[in-house]
């Protein structure tokens, strides 16, 4: 059952240069215990998706259009101080900077403790107990020192587990996670990833992991969404998509992995630069840099279904393994 489902959203920055479409109708579902990965490079629009599902865009950003459903409900016609009782309870964020979590004057006990008792009725000693548990599940040793702590006492990477297991706090149905792991050392990354699908798994917590690295999304996600310039380009299950892309930026970001290149020979990337959203040509944002455009990209390509499982935005449906070999 999808706990969550994104439906057409359209996030629009109005700045004075322009309208950026930052997120143009890009629609997903994660069902219960699944995790979804939302991949692209800098500027393709994945962490405003996230943003925008945790209703947390500021002017001049603006949700134009779309649906963003939590278990059936529209969380896009709550009010302000409706989405204030979701946040931390029902659906959680995992920022990449810990310090948008963390007060830096209140020791982390306080915090923890004031986040549980945000969204439940228990004693203070249960609610601390609950974050010493939580603690402990993110694998931080000692886990009644840290309590005592401030942030500024905890190293980067403490402090980002920290911020993770606040947001575990309350065993949330839906958690957007930030690239939480950007500044963990590759031990802990994988222990954190391990907790995160165990969690997952148990408490049929639906999760949006929102990355750059496809190795993380091989090893975590059960699907995969590729953005490029605020829209997907390319979905589907995670094995069957990184083994057999269609689409030629999806193919080329799988070429783009170290591991695949033959020793001693340069790295391959994907030709050109990720285009302005501001100065967005019509039609397939991705020609320009295409090896395979030709004048059909000239028009905008719908979302297609190439087969059950997959979607796909492009004219040109590639066995892209060729490409990425």
């Amino acid at each position: 059952m999808a706990i969550l489902v994104v439906e057409n959203l359209k996030t629009h920055f109005f700045t004075k240069a322009g309208v950026v479409k930052a997120v143009d109708d890009v629609s997903f579902s994660v069902d219960a215990g699944k995790v979804l990965g939302l991949v692209g490079e800098s500027g393709s629009g994945k962490t405003v998706t996230g943003f925008s599902i945790m209703g947390l865009v500021d002017p001049p950003g603006r949700i134009v259009g779309g649906r963003v459903l939590l278990e059936g409900h529209n969380l896009l016609d709550r009010s302000d101080e409706a989405m204030r009782g979701l946040r931390g309870d029902r659906i959680a964020m995992i920022f990449q900077d810990p310090m948008m979590t963390l007060n830096p004057v209140l020791r982390i006990d306080t915090q923890m403790i004031e986040t549980v008792h945000a969204h439940q009725t228990v004693s203070r000693e249960a609610a601390r107990d609950l974050a010493r548990n939580a603690l402990g599940r993110v694998g931080i040793p000692s886990p009644d020192e840290r309590l005592k702590a401030y942030p500024h006492q905890l190293s980067g990477g403490m402090r980002q587990r920290v911020a993770i297991a606040i947001a575990l706090l309350n065993n949330p149905r839906v958690i957007i996670a930030d690239e939480p792991t950007t500044a963990l050392d590759v031990t802990i990354q994988a222990q954190i990833i391990f907790e995160v699908q165990k969690l997952a798994r148990e408490t049929g917590t639906a999760m949006v992991w929102v990355t750059h690295d496809l190795s993380v999304i091989a090893g975590l996600a059960d699907n995969v969404c590729v953005m490029y310039a605020g829209r997907i380009v390319e979905s589907g299950p995670t094995a069957d998509l990184l083994d057999h892309p269609m689409h030629p930026y999806t193919a080329g970001l799988i070429a783009s992995i170290p591991s695949r290149n033959e020793r001693g020979k340069p790295l391959h990337q994907i030709p050109g630069m990720t285009p302005s959203l501001l100065r967005l040509k019509p039609g397939c944002a991705f020609r320009d840099r295409c090896p395979h455009a030709d004048q059909v990209c000239a028009d905008a390509p719908e979302i297609a279904r190439p087969t059950p499982a997959r979607t796909l935005r492009c004219f040109h449906p590639m066995n892209a393994m060729e490409e990425v070999r």
